[in-house]
């Protein structure tokens, strides 16, 4: 690499000094005249930087670095746009070249006082150029040419974020073949600037760039502080890119990504009532199905935190329809990706039996409607067989090896997860329910016992399964008595307030009350006189939705059903409910 010779540093020195904030006019005249062979020096500086190993290095070896380029910043007819009279075509590209010698003077890893220093310089730099406050370039070109500080600020900004994406888009901030630094230390120092501007609408182009830029040596070219800034200005909606670039953010940090997750949980536990309408498009807002389906490493750390919140809010009616329709909404647009761009079921759902797969990922509406009770069946025996191997592990636990025990725990809990994710067959099954014979509703049955209880903490499987074909037996009276008397109404009132057995006579409930061809008048005055105590209002209002949600998903919502819905949720809402004036 050639030496810059020391008359043209010194001329060029000179000229920066002498041109100051171009406050006069011979000082702007002149810098406008000499901005193409300015051009050619910053391109000459820009490639001896590039050959520099560390900032240190640069530094040493061209001291005169550091107060030139912030003299030719501090310059408004250097880093102003093209449309002010005074700048020739010349000053964006010269504009350009300035830009990208003060990125080579960033340490990623400072590793001495000298880079300490120059990085705070750059980033005090970088803000000086955007900023609005008094002493800024804007202010000063304000101030001697009588033009807008307003309209500076904004086409300045406009200026460097345009630059500064078409490099990081055409990947011309890169290594050259003769640079000891990699280019990812050049993308860390753009990201550093762009941390405290992330909400600025003008920076997006230049911030889903830089989160959808690929880089090949493995390093991390994005700064901790960027990556934290925008996920906090994503979910707190104060920031808004394209898709793919919030989808690149979550693979470049799985913590942000977390946090999304936990956002999304969040509103919807927090929430009163609008969401359980509007559940689908709040799922499908949140981009995470869309994640899940073109990055199978991101579908499992989503999953991962849905069982993680399971575990612990196992009966939460909430959660369980958040899982569902997150499932629905992911299967959705992985059937509509190209069979030969996706990945194989079973990449998605590791852990799962895989002949349950088949079966529980097919959707009731790819069945007729004739044919549920036999695939219900055949879901019944897969779930059977895989209880039947645990429990005769559970027998012979002594002589079995501890990490079998583990394996067949981990296979139930995994059966289970996969039935929430797939409850509309569980929806499916207890609308069945309304219908059948006894004979029919014992594989019905044992698919809600095992949706609704799944472990034995605090009761026994054969003891829930009796609770709920006594509940199904009530209902069956009560729903074919036009006007049922307080003495049908008892037994289930009393099973609706065993602590073990609500959410699956509530489900059993209000499919009977949505199905039966009970009168819409007799099956409100049930509905009325069973559900008075608020929190079992609310529990009502999640599963009519997961209903409703199904029929929709399924186009099977017919006038009659359709109606029997919208007369139960507004009879479950809070102004309506016992009490209420």
């Amino acid at each position: 690499m050639a030496v810059i010779p020391e008359l043209q540093v010194s001329f060029w020195m000179d000229k920066a000094v002498t041109w100051g904030q171009a406050t006069s006019l011979s000082a702007r005249l002149d810098t406008t005249k000499h901005l193409n062979s300015l051009r050619s020096f910053l391109q000459q500086l820009l490639e001896k930087l590039q050959s520099m190993s560390s900032t240190a290095e640069a530094m040493k070896n061209l001291p005169f670095v550091g107060q030139f380029l912030g003299r030719l910043c501090w310059n408004p007819y250097v880093t102003a746009d093209g449309k002010f009279m005074t700048l020739l075509l010349a000053g964006g590209e010269s504009s350009r070249l300035l830009l990208q010698c003060v990125w080579h003077l960033y340490s990623v890893n400072p590793q001495n006082a000298v880079e300490r220093r120059a990085n705070e310089w750059i980033q005090n730099l970088l803000y000086h150029l955007t900023s609005e406050e008094e002493g800024s370039v804007g202010h000063a070109l304000e101030k001697h040419s009588g033009s807008l500080n307003q309209h500076y600020y904004s086409e300045t900004l406009k200026k460097m974020v345009a630059l500064l994406t078409e490099e990081v888009s055409m990947n011309r901030i890169s290594s050259t073949p003769f640079t000891e630094r990699c280019s990812c230390n050049r993308l860390r120092a753009v990201s550093v600037a762009c941390v405290p501007l992330v909400t600025c609408p003008l920076v997006a182009p230049l911030t889903g760039a830089l989160l959808k830029h690929q880089v090949s040596c493995g390093c991390s070219h994005l700064s901790e502080e960027f990556i934290e800034a925008v996920s906090t200005a994503w979910l707190s909606k104060k920031l808004v890119i394209e898709d793919l670039a919030v989808i690149a953010l979550w693979c470049h940090s799985l913590s942000s990504l977390e946090r999304a997750v936990l956002s999304l949980l969040e509103s919807v536990l927090s929430d009163q009532g609008s969401v359980m309408q509007s559940l689908e498009k709040t799922v499908t807002d949140s981009l995470l199905p869309k994640a899940s389906a073109l990055h199978c490493h991101l579908s499992l750390l989503v999953n991962d935190v849905f069982r993680n919140v399971l575990m612990t809010m196992e009966e939460n009616l909430a959660v369980r329809s958040l899982i569902q329709v997150f499932t629905a909404c992911f299967l959705q647009i992985r059937t509509d990706q190209n069979p030969e761009e996706r990945p194989p079921l079973k990449a998605f759902f590791p852990h799962v039996p895989q002949s349950l797969l088949t079966p529980l990922l097919t959707t009731p509406s790819e069945v007729p409607k004739q044919a549920w009770l036999q695939h219900l069946c055949w879901i019944r025996e897969l779930v059977q067989e895989i209880l039947c191997e645990r429990n005769g592990e559970e027998e012979g636990k002594e002589k079995e090896e501890e990490e079998k025990s583990r394996r067949q725990r981990r296979a139930v809990f995994e059966t289970w997860f996969l039935l929430v994710q797939c409850g509309h067959w569980v929806d499916a099954a207890a609308e069945l329910l309304v219908s059948v014979g006894s004979e029919e509703s014992e594989p019905l049955l044992f698919l809600l016992t095992f949706y609704h209880h799944p472990t034995n903490r605090g009761h026994q499987n054969t003891q829930q399964t009796m609770v709920a074909r006594e509940a199904w037996s009530h209902l069956r009276i009560l729903f074919l008595t036009h006007t049922p008397p307080p003495e049908k109404l008892s037994p289930v009132q009393e099973l609706l307030s065993s602590m073990f057995s609500t959410n699956l006579v509530l489900h059993l409930l209000l499919n009977f009350a949505v199905f039966s061809q009970a009168s819409a008048s007799s099956v409100s005055e049930v509905i009325q006189k069973l559900l008075m105590e608020a929190g079992m209002r609310r529990k009502a209002a999640w599963i009519l939705s997961s209903v409703q949600h199904r029929l929709n998903r399924a186009d099977l919502l017919d006038a009659r059903v359709h109606s029997r819905l919208k007369t139960l949720q507004d009879s479950l809402a809070p102004a309506n409910a016992p009490g209420c004036t």
